[in-house]
């Protein structure tokens, strides 16, 4: 229920430092990273890839990839988030405007980025990703699954003693969700409210077209994770 990306609609609420997308940092310290860090490793293409993460939050992926092996650059605009970040390279910016000047084996664009309300924000955080993907790389993505927004509701789930509550669900206009996720962690409580788009899988070539991307694959069955390539590599 992890839903990051800029937006006038976006908000947060709750103990600690939220960022200016609504994210907690405190909680994001608690999330563990579950199966994200093997997903990304497996289609690196090289166990020692660099990997240039953005919108890395605290690390929670960027962290085991670099317990793996894989030289990582952790990219966030919040300095709380970053100084939560272990072994990886931090690099304090917003991915919009990020130019290192140097390219990587892997981008990785996860926490359902590529979903950002606003169309021009997308474009920033696709265009950020093929600036920086070495052309004989590639650019891995987490998506909110197209399936997804015709089946959201209301629901529960409890994961590593955390509390995940989704609420307030609407559909204020095409292809678009807005709603609250409430994280609960003992007496602690965090909100975080939020507009996302969906991308089905002509919005997404297109978008990808746009940026010199283009589509490789789907990494998983729910089409939740994907590898784009450098048009330059694929023409």
């Amino acid at each position: 229920m992890d839903s990051r990306g800029r937006s006038a609609t976006n908000r947060g609420a709750g103990p600690g430092v939220i960022t200016p997308d609504g994210c907690a940092v405190d909680f994001y310290a608690l999330v563990p990273p579950g199966r994200e860090p093997e997903i990304v490793h497996a289609a690196a293409g090289s166990p020692q890839a660099s990997i240039l993460e953005l919108g890395a939050g605290t690390g929670r992926i960027a962290d085991p990839l670099a317990a793996m092996g894989h030289p990582v650059t952790a990219v966030d605009e919040s300095p709380e988030m970053l100084a939560r970040v272990q072994h990886a390279e931090t690099v304090c910016a917003t991915i919009e405007d990020l130019a290192l000047g140097r390219r990587f084996d892997v981008v990785l664009l996860a926490s359902y980025l590529v979903n950002a309300h606003s169309e021009a924000i997308r474009a920033a955080f696709l265009q950020s990703c093929a600036r920086h993907v070495r052309d004989t790389g590639c650019v891995i993505i987490q998506q909110h699954p197209p399936a997804w927004f015709a089946s959201a509701t209301a629901r529960e789930d409890e994961l590593d003693g955390i509390t995940f509550k989704l609420r307030d669900i609407s559909r204020p206009g095409p292809k678009l969700l807005s709603a609250t996720v409430e994280y609960r962690v003992g007496d602690r409580a965090w909100t975080h409210s939020f507009t996302t788009a969906q991308l089905d899988e002509e919005d997404l070539r297109s978008e990808l077209d746009r940026a010199g991307l283009a589509l490789d694959r789907y990494l998983t069955d729910d089409r939740q994770w994907l590898r784009a390539l450098p048009q330059k590599a694929t023409g």
